[in-house]
């Protein structure tokens, strides 16, 4: 029986890979998915048994059956098959074991669809590359700089431009990946093998090999186990956010940037501007336009697991992954690079500096060469910078050289001076005849060393402020001199603070740029600022800035974090009185006048609900940046995006794109949380296209050439804000803000709702993630409230029960109040909606929350509430605002159906739901049987596998 891949038509396969529209390029996704659906099922039968394939098979054929109905109209229908689909499932799981495998065998189907889908995105990307001669796609670099070319600016001028961007995403351990890391690795496997499947005349055995292959990392992916046994460590995390380096990250920077030399030569051929062979630019002096940094080990806020010795360990586990590249990259550079002085000179400088390495490695006894080097002197210069990272040369080098086993040389003090030894050999190729052998071998480990310098990423330490104000009081005890009395002994929180400067100080000795910003949660005075400063000084961190490009130390910066609506009205004052302040001011001249801030996205939203949050931000956002430049401050502003739209999720490109007028310099940093590591960042491929669209989009954001190029200010997504927009704004955020206020925050029931209709209490037996659900330390307040709740899972309840109330509450109420109290409302909303990117961003967001939500699977999670009456009230009052919200997204995206226009995203829902629901179900039901007294590890289990089951379906956490 042939693979079931196998082509019968190759001209037919080719024109599915190729198609660039219509139905036919959806065509090779719908195979990976039946395919692998069928794989799934003869592993399923082999591994479980017949039984449990025929209840998923029931299960599944029932929830299609549903949702059909619920299409047709057919309401009751729809009721009677999910009532069907609740008594299977009862009968079903009527143990933990079968429970655990049924939820495992939905599971996994999500997590090969996943895999599918992801490499059709990867599919497409290279689909979209084929023809030269396409119209770049909106969201490319090189569609931004067609806009760009067509406003009339000239290739230097775009390459100015591009010299200001710079993106920093900032990897964060926050608890939404669910998957392990051994499971992470599988998933890598299974995605290489589809990859492979595209293959273009490959013979029927090859389809045969590779599709057994596929059936056996099914069949290990089985038989992992998918829940954790033990909560991860901080050092575990920290080895899963390293992980993606290895997996796509190193290799993508050279690609990247060649992307971005290709997109200049194609859409400006005719300028001069690089250096280059043949006409094609060179890569090596592009501007730097990425740079990377963590969390993942300083990230202590809440967290008692992030001491000072994780986050030195976070630190030398990072360098020592980026040495390893280099040396392994050097090596391969040895082995392919043998040019001969027989052949091609070497250039003074080289010669020099490889004369003063020999001598260096004479007068230390470890060389016996005692006049010159041999023909192989490129290689030579290889084998002293491999000495120089502190590696070992290839035999052949110290045979040639006459070193010694124990050879070294001075080690490398900054990255500069790893540059300079890099570009002395490039420029010395170069000049030499060379040039494509630099390109090709050196430019590649330029850019790295530019990119990642010695330390790979920076690493924040972030703390909350009424911890750092506890520790001031502390720590400033020994000031009372009315007696001989000695100070009560630190706590053990403050003592920790003090030791996380301490370990700081110690750190920037070795590494100064590995640690540069201090953000601090829960800011809301300049004082939260001073008082980091004064606790850096008593653990003796410099925290004044030096010249960063010769490596000198960058100091630490405190970066007040802006988190709740009241606390981002007040940013831009705070601001303005830190700045202003005689004693701050120093400080900003020492790092050269700038100045970092965060706006939180999460904590926001659970304050104020989407409308309020994300207009205050926007706002803050202008604001912060008018009340910089009065003070002469170049202002960089940290985006605290989550994962889902509930807290700050949504298309990247779209929303840097939406952020006000004249109010960003082109750099930008961004946290990536979580599952969106996977999604962005698992392969070269898909890591490209969203480091590219994070460019083009901050470039487009800092150029503006549709406004340029525009009419007038109104004209389709300039950017611009027009008075009317402005005022419709905040009467909507007054509208929504209120509302959400009276009926979510000051309504006593949600919390006790919360708790008992949504899995937030399992989010523990989960193990997601090192750090607490709630907070337990100084900045924790004395009852259990929700203002002790952290955003993740207060998203991840809503989200895992289907009720999705973050992403919308509070925006029908609104919608439908300006549309009913304004005569031409709802027209203008949909002006609006064509040419205002903020509220396009917001509404598209929020429709796509909408679509995920299902507030008939939501009613039987609300069946878990105790008390009856509170049930059905607030229940009532959460789909009466859905089912508003509905109505009023459709009415102002003139829409009949949610996600009319998005056909890819409504198509991948549609696909998931009949898979999402059974867990759903089943997630009730064990839940119903916990709540009931049942306890054993086998239920935990069961519970967490539908944790994992549903957010991969929804391809969201928290």
């Amino acid at each position: 029986m042939p693979s079931l891949w196998t082509p019968t038509d190759w001209p037919a396969r080719l024109a599915e890979l190729e198609a660039r529209s219509g139905d036919e390029k959806q065509t090779p996704l719908r195979r990976d998915i039946r395919s692998l659906g069928t794989l799934l099922g003869q592993v399923l039968r082999e591994q479980a048994g017949d039984a449990l394939f025929d209840a998923v098979e029931s299960l599944r054929r029932i929830a299609i059956a549903r949702r059909e109905a619920e299409a047709t109209g057919d309401e009751a229908a729809g009721l009677r098959h999910l009532n069907e689909a609740q008594a299977l499932t009862h009968e079903t799981a009527a143990d933990p074991t079968t429970a655990y495998r049924l939820a495992r065998a939905f599971a996994s189907y999500f997590e090969l669809i996943n895999l599918a889908e992801t490499n059709h995105r990867k599919r497409r990307r290279r689909a979209s590359l084929l023809d030269a001669e396409a119209t770049p796609q909106r969201g490319s670099l090189r569609g931004t700089l067609r806009r760009l070319r067509a406003t009339g600016i000239t290739r230097d001028e775009a390459l100015r431009l591009l010299g200001h961007i710079c993106i920093t995403p900032i990897f964060t351990a926050h608890p939404t990946e669910v998957a392990r890391r051994s499971v992470m690795f599988k998933r890598r496997r299974i995605s290489d093998l589809l990859e492979r499947l595209d293959g273009i005349l490959l013979p029927p055995s090859e389809f045969d090999a590779l599709e057994n292959e596929l059936l056996a990392e099914i069949t290990a992916l089985w038989q992992t186990d998918d829940v954790r046994s033990a909560r991860p460590t901080v050092r575990d995390e920290v080895r899963m956010g390293l992980d993606y380096y290895d997996a796509s990250i190193f290799s993508t920077i050279p690609v990247l940037y060649k992307e971005i030399a290709n997109a200049f030569a194609a859409e400006f051929p005719s300028e001069a501007g690089f250096p280059s062979d043949e006409g094609q630019p060179s890569i090596a002096e592009l501007p730097l336009v990425v740079s990377f940094g963590s969390w993942i080990g300083g990230d202590r806020d809440g967290n008692p697991f992030v001491t000072a010795q994780t986050t030195c360990d976070s630190l030398a586990m990072s360098r020592q992954l980026l040495l390893d590249r280099y040396l392994t990259q050097l090596q391969d550079v040895f082995e392919q690079l043998a040019s001969s002085t027989n052949q091609a000179p070497i250039s003074v400088a080289l010669q020099a500096r490889l004369d003063k390495y020999l001598q260096e490695l004479r007068a230390a006894g470890h060389a016996t060469i005692q006049d010159h080097i041999s023909y192989e002197a490129v290689r030579h210069m290889i084998a002293c910078i491999t000495l120089r990272l502190g590696g070992s040369p290839p035999a052949t080098m110290h045979r040639n050289l006459g070193l010694t086993g124990d050879a070294t040389l001075q080690p490398y003090r900054s990255a500069a001076e790893l540059l300079d030894d890099l570009s002395l050999l490039r420029d010395s190729l170069a000049a030499n005849r060379g040039l494509r052998l630099a390109q090709l071998f050196i430019d590649p480990l330029l850019l790295e060393v530019r990119t990642f310098g010695l330390h790979l990423q920076t690493l924040d330490i972030r703390q909350h402020a009424r911890v750092h104000e506890v520790a001031v009081d502390e720590l400033s005890a020994w000031h009372n001199t009315a007696s001989l009395q000695l100070p009560a002994p630190l706590s053990p929180q403050t003592a920790e603070v003090l030791a996380t400067f301490q370990g700081v100080a110690e750190v920037k000795q070795r590494a100064p740029q590995a640690i540069a910003q201090y953000v601090i949660s829960g800011a809301s005075t300049a004082q939260d600022v001073l008082r980091v400063l004064w606790l850096a000084r008593l653990g003796n961190v410099h925290v004044e800035g030096g010249d960063v490009e010769q490596g000198r130390d960058p100091g630490l910066q405190p970066v007040p974090l802006f988190e709740s609506i009241e606390d981002l009205r007040n940013a831009p004052d705070v601001c303005r009185e830190l700045w202003s302040s005689e004693a701050f001011k120093p400080l900003l001249a020492a790092w050269n006048g700038r100045q970092e801030v965060m706006l939180g996205y999460s904590d926001s939203n659970k304050d104020g609900g989407m409308i309020a949050s994300t207009w205050e931000i926007w706002k803050a956002h202008r604001a912060l940046h008018e009340v910089a430049r009065e003070c002469g401050v170049t202002l960089r502003l940290f985006h605290g995006r989550g994962g889902t739209v509930g807290r700050g999720g949504g298309p990247t490109h779209r929303a840097i794109y939406a952020q006000p007028l004249d109010s960003f310099t082109g750099e930008l940093r961004i946290t990536e949380q979580g599952e969106v590591l996977n999604w962005k960042y698992s392969d070269v491929v898909l890591a490209e296209r969203n480091l590219e669209l994070m460019i083009a989009a901050s470039l487009d954001a800092l150029a503006r050439p549709d406004l340029h190029a525009a009419k007038d200010e109104s004209a389709h997504l300039t950017g611009a804000i027009l008075p009317e927009w402005e005022a419709a704004l905040d009467e909507l955020s007054a509208t929504s803000f209120a509302f959400y206020k009276q009926h979510i925050i000051d309504n006593p029931e949600i919390f006790t709702y919360f708790e008992q209709a949504t899995p937030v209490a399992e989010l523990e037996h989960a193990r997601i993630g090192s750090r607490p659900a709630k907070r337990t330390d100084g900045s924790a307040s004395k009852q259990r409230s929700m203002a002790d709740l952290r955003a993740i899972p207060w998203v991840f309840g809503w989200m895992q029960s289907r009720h999705v109330v973050p992403a919308y509450f509070g925006v029908g109420y609104a919608l439908e109040a300006f549309i009913s109290e304004n005569p031409k409302g709802l027209e203008l909303l949909r002006g609006m909606m064509r040419s205002f990117p903020l509220f396009l961003d917001m509404i598209r967001n929020v429709e796509m929350a909408l679509a995920k939500a299902d507030f008939g699977i939501a009613k039987l999670y609300a069946s878990l509430v105790e008390d009856a009456a509170l049930r059905d009230r607030v229940f009532a009052t959460l789909e009466s605002e859905f089912d508003r919200t509905r109505r009023m997204v459709l009415a102002v995206t003139s829409q009949t159906e949610l996600l009319e226009r998005d056909t890819v995203l409504s198509n991948s829902i549609r696909l998931r739901n009949p898979y999402v629901d059974p867990m759903s179900l089943l997630q009730v039901e064990l839940l119903r049987r916990k709540r009931g007294g049942e306890s054993s590890e086998e239920l935990d289990r069961a519970i967490t596998a539908t944790i994992n089951g549903i957010s991969a379906g929804l391809r969201n956490t928290g």
